[in-house]
C-alpha cells in the first residue's frame, strides 16, 4: 500500500492520497481544490487516480474532489448521511457513489469501512482503512476529517454561527458526544489521520502534530476524557472562536459544485490605472509587509500580508461580488492567487507589482506607538480611543480598561462605534492583526490611526492595568 499525506499550511488543511500498489489504483481524501500535487504524485508513483472522497460539505476550504474526478475521471465517494438539506447538488454530472454508515468500498486491494461520525456537521463520515492487499484483515487507521483532531474535536457551532442554522450548536455537540462513544470502541492502535492541524478555525485547541492514534487520544485528548454530556455540551461550545466570515460562501459552493478552474492571464496595471478601480465593486489588496505598507501605500488600499494568515483574513474581508486587484512581489503572485482560490474567490482580474510602488509621490503612511508612548501620552487623552481587535476569547482573558473591543473581521462594517474626532489606536495581541485593521481605518477615512507596536503582550509585559471580563 502507498501513502501520503499533503498539508496546506495557509488553511492548516490535510489531505491525504491512498494506493494499491499492485492495481495501481489510488484514492484521494479530502482534496483541496489546487489538485496539482495529487497528480504529480500519482504519476511519479505510478498511479492512476481512480476515486476521491470527502468527509464531509466543507466550510473553510473549496474541495477539490469534483475538479479531480472531472480531470481524471475519478469516482467520487460521497457521504449520503444527514437530512436534505446536507445533500450534494452537482452529482448528475460526475461518477459517484452515496455512502453512509456501514458501508464498504474497496480502491484496488484498499478496504474502506464508513462511520457516521456526526457533530461538526449532520452529514460528516470517517473511514476505516484497512491494507487487504498487504494481507491483513486488521484495520490500520481512520481519516476523521473534521470529526477528532489531534488533541482537539471538530467544533459544532459553525453552522448557527457562519450558516444562521439556529439551535443547531447544541444539537450538533449532542451528536458529537453520541458519535465520540463509537470512536471509543475503535481499536487504540489505529493511526488517527485528521482533516487539520494547529491554525485551522474548525476546533479551538488543535494539536500541531499531524497525526496521532486512537489509544493516545483516548488517554489525552480532552473530549474523550468528560463523561457527562451536559457538561461535555457546554465545554466544547464555549471559547470556539469566530467563524470566519467566508465560511458560510464555502457550504453553499460545496454543496452545489464549485467552479472549475481556468487558467487566465491577470492584467498588469500601473499605479496611476487603479484610480479607476477605488469603487466598492472593487478591492485592491496590498500583500507587502506591514512594515513596507506602513512606510507607503496607495491611499484606499488594504494591506494583508502574505503569509500563512493571509486566506484567512482575505476571507473575512474581501466580498465575493467584489473584483480583486493585487499588489504584489511578481514571484508571490501565483502562490496569492492559489491562496484566494482555496477559498472561492476567483474575481482576480489585475496586479501591480509592488516595486512600482517605490517611485511613487503622494503615498499615504502610518505611526507606531510604544506601549509606554500609550500610556504615558494617549490612553487618557481626549482625543485618542484604544481600539482592541483581537478575538472575543483573547478580550475575556484581559484587556484594556476603556479599549473598544472589534474584532477585525468585523471591523469594516462597525466603524461607526468608534467615536466621531478620535484618533484610534488599534492594537491586537503582537501587532499583525492589527496592522490590518490600520488599513482598514485610514480606507474607511481614519487617516491619523496609531498601530501599538507589540500589541497587547507588549502592554502586559510592562505590568499596566489590565481588567478581565
Amino acid at each position: 500500500m502507498f501513502f501520503k499525506s499533503f498539508f496546506d499550511e495557509n488553511l492548516a488543511q490535510m489531505s491525504y492520497m491512498v494506493g494499491c500498489q499492485r492495481t495501481g489504483e489510488a484514492l484521494v481524501v479530502d482534496p483541496a481544490r489546487d489538485i496539482t500535487p495529487y497528480l504529480e504524485t500519482a504519476k511519479k508513483e505510478g498511479f492512476n487516480i481512480t476515486a476521491t472522497t470527502e468527509t464531509h460539505i466543507h466550510a473553510d476550504f473549496v474541495s477539490g474532489a469534483r475538479e479531480l474526478s472531472k480531470r481524471v475521471n475519478a469516482k467520487l465517494y460521497l457521504s449520503d448521511e444527514g437530512d436534505e438539506g446536507w445533500k450534494y447538488k452537482y452529482l448528475d454530472e460526475v461518477d459517484h457513489e452515496l455512502v453512509k454508515d456501514g458501508d464498504t468500498f474497496y480502491v484496488g486491494n484498499v478496504k474502506m469501512d464508513v462511520l457516521h461520525t456526526p457533530g461538526h456537521t449532520p452529514e460528516s463520515i470517517s473511514f476505516v482503512l484497512t491494507d487487504v492487499g498487504g494481507g491483513s484483515d486488521v484495520p490500520m487507521g481512520i481519516f476523521t476529517g473534521d470529526f477528532v483532531f489531534v488533541g482537539d474535536i471538530g467544533r459544532p457551532d459553525l453552522l448557527e454561527k457562519a450558516a444562521g442554522a439556529e439551535g443547531t450548536a447544541q444539537s450538533g455537540a449532542k451528536d458529537m458526544f453520541q458519535a465520540l462513544k463509537k470512536f471509543k470502541e475503535l481499536p487504540d492502535h489505529l493511526q488517527l489521520w485528521p482533516g487539520h492541524g494547529a491554525g485551522s478555525a474548525c476546533g479551538k485547541s488543535l494539536g500541531a502534530v499531524p497525526q496521532s492514534t486512537v489509544g493516545y487520544e483516548k488517554i489525552n485528548n480532552w473530549a474523550l476524557q468528560m463523561e457527562d454530556e451536559s457538561q461535555f455540551v457546554s465545554e466544547l461550545i464555549e471559547g470556539q472562536p469566530e467563524p470566519p466570515k467566508y465560511f458560510a460562501m464555502m457550504k453553499k459552493l460545496n454543496k452545489q459544485g464549485p467552479d472549475y478552474l481556468e487558467e487566465k492571464e491577470l492584467e498588469k496595471l500601473t499605479v496611476a490605472d487603479l484610480k479607476k478601480y477605488k469603487s466598492k465593486e472593487h478591492f485592491i489588496v496590498d500583500t507587502r509587509s506591514a512594515k513596507a505598507f506602513s512606510e507607503g501605500h496607495i491611499p484606499g488600499t488594504i494591506n494583508i500580508p502574505f503569509n500563512k494568515s493571509f486566506a484567512n483574513w482575505a476571507g473575512w474581508l474581501i466580498g465575493y461580488d467584489q473584483d480583486i486587484i493585487l499588489i504584489a512581489n511578481e514571484y508571490d503572485v501565483d502562490e496569492i492567487k492559489l491562496a484566494l482560490q482555496s477559498i472561492g474567490l476567483d474575481r482576480i482580474v489585475g496586479k501591480v507589482e509592488a516595486k512600482d510602488l517605490a517611485q511613487q509621490s503622494g503615498l499615504e503612511t502610518y505611526e507606531s506607538v510604544t506601549p509606554e508612548e500609550l500610556k504615558e501620552k494617549y490612553k487618557d487623552h481626549d482625543d485618542y480611543v484604544v481600539v482592541d481587535v483581537r478575538n472575543q476569547s483573547e478580550w475575556d482573558e484581559g484587556h484594556m480598561e476603556d479599549a473598544n473591543h472589534i474584532m477585525l473581521g468585523t471591523l469594516p462594517d462597525r466603524t461607526d462605534e468608534i467615536p466621531e474626532g478620535k484618533t484610534p489606536v488599534v492594537h491586537c495581541k503582537s501587532g499583525a492583526r492589527s496592522a490590518i485593521a490600520t488599513s482598514v481605518l485610514q480606507a474607511k477615512g481614519y487617516k491619523d490611526v496609531l498601530n501599538l507596536k507589540g500589541g497587547f503582550d507588549a502592554w502586559a509585559k510592562k505590568d499596566y492595568p489590565i481588567k478581565t471580563s
